[in-house]
Order: C-alpha cells, then structure tokens, then sequence
C-alpha cells in the first residue's frame, strides 16, 4: 500500500520496533563500533570485542596461539647434523679430475651421466688423451664424442664404422692414429683427416683411400711415419703432391698397394731423401732396377728397404761402397728372387751392413704394432690409457 494509506498506529510501530533492534545491537557492540570509526584503534580492543565463535576457531590452530593471541610463526630449519666425512661436492675440479683418470672408459661412461658437473668432469680434455677403440661395432657414434673431446692418441683398427660425417669445426688434435684394417667409408674418413694438421704418426693399412684422403695428408707437414700398405683409390699427381709437401717422413710404407708404374715412380722420385726406412714389397711388374738406382741414390740414409717380392731386381741395382783404396768394391752374386721373400747373399750383407735388406719375415717398417714388437693397447711404443673392452 502507499506510504500515506498506512494508519499513523501501524507506522509508528514499526519505526520504534526498528528503533529498538537498532538499540539492542549498540548496547552490544557499542564499544567496538566507536573504537573502530577511529583512525588508531588499539589492537587488544578488537581482540576483546571480537566475536567469540572466532576468538575459538583461532585457540584450536597450534601451540602458537596458547596464550590466547594469534601469533603467524616460521619454524626454524633443522639444522643438519654435521659429520667428519668430506663431501664430492666440496672437492676441487682437479681433484677430481685426478681421481677419473685411474677409472676405467665403460666406468667412466657410466660416471658421467651422475649430474652436470659430473658429466663435465667426464669429458674433460686431459683423460682422453689416449683412446683405444679396437674391435668395435657400429663405431660411429662413439667415435664422434671421442674426437670433440680432444684426443690425440687414437686407436681403432679392425672396427666397423658405418656412414657417418664428423661435424666439428675447429682442427682436431690427433698426433697418433691407427686405422689399421677397419671398415671405413673413404667420405667418413675424409670428413675426418681434413680436420688434421698436427698428424704425426698414420696407419691407414688395407683401407679404400680416394685423392681427396690423399690431399689432407699433404696438410700434415710434420707427418714421421706413414702407412699405407695395401691401400688403394688415389691417383699417382695426388701421391707425388703429398710426399712433396711432407718433408719429415722417416719411414714409409707403400708395400702391396695398387700401383702401377706412375705410382712407383713417384714413391722413388718424390719421397723424402732423408727416409731411413722404407717398403716397397709386392711390385713384380712395376720396381725397376733403375728406380731402386735412383731410390739409392736419393736416400743415402736409408737403413732398412724391403723389397719383397720385387721379379725384376738384381744385385747391380744396389750402388758398391767404395774400399779403402777408393775403388769400389764388386758385388759377389745377385739377388735371387724366390716367392713370396727374396733370398739375398750373405756378401750382399757383407758389403753393405749399414743397410738391413728383407731382414725380417714379416716388415714392420711404419706399423704401429709389428708383430715382433708389443701388442694389445699400445701403439707405436705408446699405450693408450682408456681401453674399451668388448
């Protein structure tokens, strides 16, 4: 109804009841109500005029509030109880680095997957200064993390590698490097050696070479000993080009490669005139007796040639050193060739013992592990620390 079709009775009613109501609630909450319109109401007033169903809930929350005042509290950390033994963490980088150097490679391998630092300390430069490969299948993968890790002693023969291309960018610091007998991809191994310079010692024995290999040799200058027995793939220029440009090989061995005349001579005409030791084995057809004359002449060092298996030779080919009178003394007899070894006289030995012809059964001239020499791990009289072991 509208406000003025109400009786005065009926509304006066229900002003006072309201009125009343309103009364009520300020003689309860009088206090609080004036002390909260002020700007600095003290805090033990709202504690002791708030409302008791809270003032409960908050007595009920922990050992905290058992004075009957909401405390927010942090409880300390338990402080960790301090032992004699020292940490991993705590111990230096070099250290460390001392104690994985006397940990085997799978071990090694195995330590490094512990966490970050760990797999730093792994593959730091100084433990794989020496790496030995042998007999490993599928070698491909592990080969590219052992050349990003800097090694310079790398051993590998008779290991399978498949179609890979090593994606480092910088040189490699390979010194020693025997890839003897191992199935490689002649464009896995030229990804390889054209990242070489400081290659001094190389066995590329019985691979598939191309001339591209042959000319990243050639980027070695300070290359001692070279061998290349049973090679084949790369052109005579390309051969003539690389033994010009490494003028410190003191053994070579070119023994039982696929050569054909151009090969040989450029071996006999280009090859370093100070070589001491030197294999050229295996050419029937191809090694003249006036290529052996030039060779000797060339090469007065020379204190080992093996000339095995070589139809065409005879004993004039070898110049006479000159006697006490300044003649020169006769050659006794010539060789005689005999398959699969010449058989040389005793005088031929006699006459010239400053030079060791086909001494030995099997030649060891620039092989990294002869076969009278030592084996197993070591290579070219140096053994390499961490060992893969199948």
């Amino acid at each position: 109804m509208p406000l003025q079709d109400l009786p005065c009775g009926s509304l006066q009613g229900s002003m006072l009841s309201q009125s009343n109501k309103m009364n009520k609630r300020k003689s309860t909450y009088g206090f609080l109500s004036e002390g909260l319109d002020m700007e600095c109401t003290p805090t033990e007033s709202i504690q002791q005029w708030s409302p008791h169903h809270k003032h409960q809930r908050l007595l009920s929350m922990g050992k905290e509030n058992a004075c009957n005042q909401f405390v927010l509290a942090r409880r300390s950390r338990r402080k960790k109880e301090s032992t004699s033994c020292i940490s991993w963490d705590h111990l230096p980088d070099e250290l460390l680095l001392r104690i994985l150097f006397y940990i085997p490679l799978q071990d090694l391998l195995r330590m490094s997957t512990v966490c970050k630092r760990w797999h730093r300390l792994a593959f730091d430069e100084s433990l794989w200064h020496s790496v030995d490969l042998e007999g490993l299948t599928h070698v491909g993968p592990a080969l590219q993390q052992v050349l990003k890790t800097g090694v310079r002693m790398l051993r590998c023969p008779r290991s399978f590698m498949e179609e890979f291309h090593f994606t480092g960018s910088g040189p490699l610091q390979i010194v020693l490097m025997d890839l003897s007998s191992s199935m490689i991809p002649s464009s896995s191994l030229e990804s390889i050696l054209c990242h070489c310079r400081l290659v001094e010692y190389l066995s590329l024995e019985a691979l598939q070479l191309s001339d591209a290999i042959i000319s990243s040799l050639s980027m070695n200058p300070n290359l001692l000993q070279l061998n290349l027995s049973g090679c084949s793939g790369f052109s005579a220029p390309v051969l003539t080009h690389m033994l010009k440009s490494c003028t410190r090989i003191e053994q070579l061995n070119m023994s039982w490669c696929d050569f054909d005349n151009n090969h040989v001579k450029s071996v006999v005409n280009n090859v370093n005139a100070g070589v001491t030791h030197l294999n050229l084995s295996g050419y029937r057809e191809s090694l003249t007796l006036e290529d052996v004359k030039v060779l000797v002449a060339r090469c007065p060092d020379i204190q080992a040639l093996d000339l095995s298996d070589s139809t065409l030779l005879m004993a004039d080919s070898f110049p006479c050193p000159p006697t006490a009178e300044g003649s020169a003394a006769p050659l006794p007899e010539p060789l005689l060739p005999h398959p699969p070894r010449c058989t040389h006289g005793p005088g031929l030995h006699k006459e010239l013992p400053r030079i060791s012809i086909n001494s030995r059964p099997f030649s060891g001239i620039a092989r990294p592990t002869p076969a009278t020499g030592l084996t197993g791990s070591f290579m070219w009289n140096r053994k390499c620390r961490l060992r893969f072991r199948l």
